[in-house]
This record gives C-alpha cells, structure tokens and sequence, in this order.
C-alpha cells in the first residue's frame, strides 16, 4: 500500500484548492484503492470530514517528520505554491516542506504546480537549489515550464500536464438547480450569467466595470446575475461591495460549497465571467461558456489552453470591452460549448497522467529499495 503526503493549500474553505484535493484523491483512489493519503492541512479535522483522508495540521513539523518517516512519496501541489508575489512567506514554507522531505531521503514531486513569478533574488537563489533536488515535476502549463528555465531549476525531468481539477467528471447539473432554488434563483427563460470575483490589492476601478457590466447584462439580457464565492468569506465580501454599486439587483451566494456543489451550480449558468482561476477551470469542466480577467499569467495560460484569450487584466479592462466579449460567447454559446468539448477531451488526459506519473515514481523507488531474494 502506498502512502503518500500531499502538501498543498489545503484547509482554508478556497474552492479551487479543494478541488483539487478532491481531484488528487480521486485519481490516485483509481491508481491505487489501498492508497494511504496524508494531507498537510490547515484545518485537519475539516479536511478529514470533507475528503475522507488523513490529515495533520500544516505547521505541526513533528508529526510532518513522522507522517515522512512512514511516506514512500510527498506531493508538493497543486496549484500556484511556489510564487512570491501574494506571500513570500508561504512560498518559503512550501520550500521548507519539499527539502524536509529531501533531508530525509525520501522521493518529492511538484505536482501540476503552476510556476511564479518568483521575483526576489533570495527566493529564485531558493528555488534554484531546491527545485533542482527534486526527483519529477509536473507543470499545468508551457509557461510554467518556461519560467523553470527561467529560474535554471533543469534537474528533475519537467512534464507539461494540465491543472488536476481538469480531470473531473462533471456533475449532475440537477443538484445545481436544486442548490440555486434554495438560493431563491430560479431557472427558467431568462438567462443565468454567473460572475467570480476576489479581492486583489484593494483596488476599486475592476470592481466599478463589473458593476457596470453585470447592470447592463441584467437591463439588455434580462438576465439573472449570480456571483458565485470560490474562496470563503473573502469572495463573498467583494461581490458584496460590487452589488452596493450596482443599480440592479444580484444575488450573491454567502455559503462555503463544496466542489461538488459549485460544479453543478455553475453547471447551471449560461455563461461565466472569471476573475478566479478555478471558477473558469469548474466552467470548462461543466462545458459552461466562460470570459476570464486575468490578474495572474495562470489565468492567461488556462485561457490559451482553451483557445481562447483574456478580455482584459484587472488593470485595464474596460465596461466596453468586457461587455463586447461577453455577448460575443453568448450568441455563440454552441459553438463555444462544441469549442470546450473538443479541447477538454484532450485536457482531461493530461490531467490524470499527474497521477500516472507520480504512481510510476513510487515503483521506481520501491524497486530501486527492494532486496533481492536468496
């Protein structure tokens, strides 16, 4: 039986980071059904309720050097750990994990890790030293791999792959509309568009477009507009203040979903407006049309993987820009969905050899470990 630990953001309500944690789980429980799962969380006891796998909190080192003693493998991912632009101190914390786990001999792969920026010279110095002792890394995009040589990290062999999230099958779109009803949305003829927003940087101008917009696809479309909060509460306070600015109304959705259940409910949208990574990531798995906003290159990056390009950053996107995009993918929305399709077939792979990778990484140790009998 493999026993494996995941390192990760885990255990701090982000939607797409449990998604993730969801999505790992699934793929190597497919690999492996007597797989042992260790997750270094920042809320154990809630990591254990929701994903059903060990868990020991993030900063408790001791029973981390105990949990690698017994590991034959630590995933360090997915998603973007190793960057210093949000925190050079989580990106610091992450290292810290990945050369514990070196220390004491044992196999690390970053896994589906999206890669930067990693600005400070002392955290590309960093990066340099112990991205090179990893053993295998998985990237979610050519960027990704891209800024590795950038930080001369060319050691362990480097797969480009696809972000784990990717490799989940879609929901029943029924729970969804169950889910929005009890929200007091209704699906019937007119349009649902959903919108994901955060915080970033406490920057207002972003926060005035999306008013705007959302107010003129509700007035021109009729249309019911949904934000929907991936990271919890955070998300929530921010769409707030974006409905105080509107002039019609919005619903806004206050609870912490689970994976499962903001699938479905975007599911339900006939369109979704993405500021957040893994709510364009839930749109494509959904086959749900999607315009990102990009305030990091992986949103760009996702986006390009799809065919398609950001309407705009947070710091120039524009009410007549952002509009124009939107009603171009919604009076195309067949084609559009026919577009993900064709794309997610070929993503959906990608995806899972995350796992297949890190399961054949196992092996080899277990074989290079082995003692011959006679």
């Amino acid at each position: 039986m493999a026993k494996i630990i995941i390192s990760g953001y885990y255990g701090f309500a982000n939607a797409g980071d449990e998604a993730m944690l969801t999505a790992m789980i699934e793929a190597f429980t497919l690999l492996d059904p007597q797989v042992e799962i260790t997750v270094l969380s920042g809320n154990p006891e809630e990591t254990r309720r929701q994903h059903g796998v060990k868990a020991i909190h993030r900063l408790n080192y001791p029973e981390i050097i105990g949990a690698l003693r017994r590991a034959d493998l630590l995933l360090s991912g997915g998603g973007s750990l190793l960057q210093d632009v949000t925190s050079d101190r989580s990106f610091y914390y992450y290292l810290s994990i990945v050369m514990l786990a070196k220390k004491m001999g044992k196999p690390v792969m970053l896994y589906a890790q999206g890669i930067g920026p990693v600005q400070g010279n002392l955290a590309r110095c960093a990066m340099r030293v112990i991205g090179n002792m990893v053993d295998l890394i998985t990237v979610r995009d050519e960027g990704s791999r891209e800024e590795l040589l950038d930080l001369r990290v060319t050691k362990p062999p480097v797969y480009v792959t696809a972000d784990p999230v990717l490799a989940l099958l879609p929901m029943d779109k029924a729970m969804g509309r169950i889910l929005l009803s009890r929200a007091g949305i209704e699906r019937g003829s007119r349009p649902c568009i959903g919108i994901s927003v955060r915080e970033w940087q406490n920057w207002l101008p972003y926060k005035k477009v999306i008013a705007e917009v959302a107010d003129r696809i509700a007035r021109e479309w009729s249309a019911q507009i949904v934000y929907l909060p991936m990271q919890w509460p955070e998300d929530v306070a921010a769409a707030r203040e974006i409905v105080r600015r509107s002039k019609y109304p919005a619903f806004v959705l206050d609870e912490a979903y689970t994976t499962n259940e903001l699938l479905a409910m975007i599911g339900q949208m006939d369109l979704l407006i993405g500021i957040r990574l893994h709510a364009l990531i839930f749109a494509a798995v959904m086959n749900v049309p999607m315009i990102g906003v990009s305030y990091d290159p992986k949103v760009e990056r996702f986006l390009r993987s799809l065919g398609q390009a950001a309407a705009g950053t947070l710091k120039d996107i524009t009410g007549e820009k952002l509009f124009s995009e939107a009603e171009a993918v919604f009076k195309n929305q067949e084609k559009m969905k026919q577009s993900i399709a064709r794309r997610m077939h070929i993503i959906r792979n990608d995806a899972f050899r995350n796992a297949e990778l890190a399961a054949a990484l196992i092996q080899s140790g277990k074989s290079r470990t082995a003692v011959p009998k006679g």
